[in-house]
């Protein structure tokens, strides 16, 4: 009887372990848009990067080195990897590394930027194309009037 409740109970878990993995389906996107908050003007800033490029906000240099989201069908969720250096306006070429990791989008907090002035976190991952397909596309009953009512 222990032995087939065991049994059953490591096979459910492997069942949930095969679904969770299952469900992440990231796609690479080209474009991370980003928002940056300076905590001295309380101003939020919002950026596209393109993937391999480095933006400046503030005395900070960002750069994106990949960029993942998954598909519409599935949960929203958006994944980036970025290079944040700190680069001061004194005209010292030190550069002081203060973040390099993965942001994700539906969690901020999980892997955050630490520093005194300003804040950066991923809003979604961006793909062009995918925008021009829906403009693209006719909309159903778009542009037509309304049947007149007798």
């Amino acid at each position: 009887m222990k032995r087939s409740f065991a049994i059953a109970a490591i096979c459910s878990t492997c069942a949930m372990i095969g679904t969770g993995y299952a469900a992440l389906d990231y796609r690479p996107a080209p474009v991370a848009q980003l928002q940056g908050l300076d905590k001295i003007t309380a101003r939020i800033s919002t950026f596209d990067v393109p993937v391999g490029q480095t933006t400046k906000f503030g005395t900070l240099s960002i750069r994106v080195d990949a960029c993942y989201r998954t598909p519409p069908e599935e949960l929203p969720e958006s994944a980036t990897f970025l290079d944040i250096a700190d680069v001061p306006d004194d005209g010292r070429a030190a550069r002081d590394q203060i973040f390099s990791g993965w942001m994700f989008a539906s969690s901020p907090g999980l892997s955050a930027l630490e520093h005194p002035v300003y804040d950066v976190w991923l809003k979604e991952c961006l793909n062009p194309a995918d925008a021009a397909e829906a403009d693209a596309a006719p909309q159903a009953g778009q542009g037509q009037p309304a049947p007149e009512q007798p």
